[in-house]
């Protein structure tokens, strides 16, 4: 069956190649803000991937898989999304200096020709390091803070920041896969 990935992160698109030969990408337009948090993070990451498989499906007129995911940050249960300037992104990896944060995905399979939903969500623990002020402005400055939730992307020069993680790493990176492998073995 066609697998249908609905997301346009190079990320994404990388780590499933990793685990499916073929895929098509379809980009979810699903509006992110629609999806109120209510202080349940599991809730809140599945029902934005939700939102976005479902998007996607509304496109597609055949037999197929959708795969959907939201990454988020969070720190004391409060979410760190993307820094909408380098003030933001200066403050949010200050936050995380020397402290333990939670990363969320959110993965919703749409198995189209049965009907069939999936959702579930996975967390791991990133501990980071004292990070110098100096060594932040120059992250910055690299621009790569700017497209990822929490200000860093430990797959990037952000990993440097990085002394600890419990869980699973490509969790992190934004799809893990093998929640998603297990996912997908259900859902056929």
């Amino acid at each position: 069956m066609k697998i249908v990935l609905a997301s346009a992160s190079e990320r994404r698109q990388e780590l499933l190649s990793r685990l499916v030969e073929e895929f098509e990408v379809i980009i979810s337009n699903f509006d992110e803000n629609k999806v109120v948090f209510k202080g349940n993070v599991k809730e809140y990451v599945e029902n934005i991937a939700l939102g976005k498989a479902i998007d996607v499906q509304k496109s597609i007129h055949e037999d197929a898989i959708i795969i959907a995911a939201d990454t988020i940050v969070t720190l004391d249960n409060k979410i760190l999304g993307k820094p909408k300037d380098g003030t933001e992104a200066f403050s949010m990896l200050k936050d995380l200096s020397e402290r333990t944060h939670n990363v969320y995905s959110g993965i919703v399979l749409i198995n189209t020709k049965t009907g069939k939903i999936i959702k579930d969500s996975l967390c791991t623990e990133v501990k980071f390091s004292k990070l110098k002020d100096e060594e932040i402005i120059k992250y910055i400055e690299s621009k790569e803070p700017f497209d990822k939730a929490g200000a860093y992307g430990i797959q990037g020069k952000g990993g440097i920041f990085v002394e600890e993680i419990k869980g699973c790493y490509y969790n992190v990176v934004g799809l893990p896969l093998n929640k998603l492998k297990s996912m997908m073995d259900k859902i056929v």
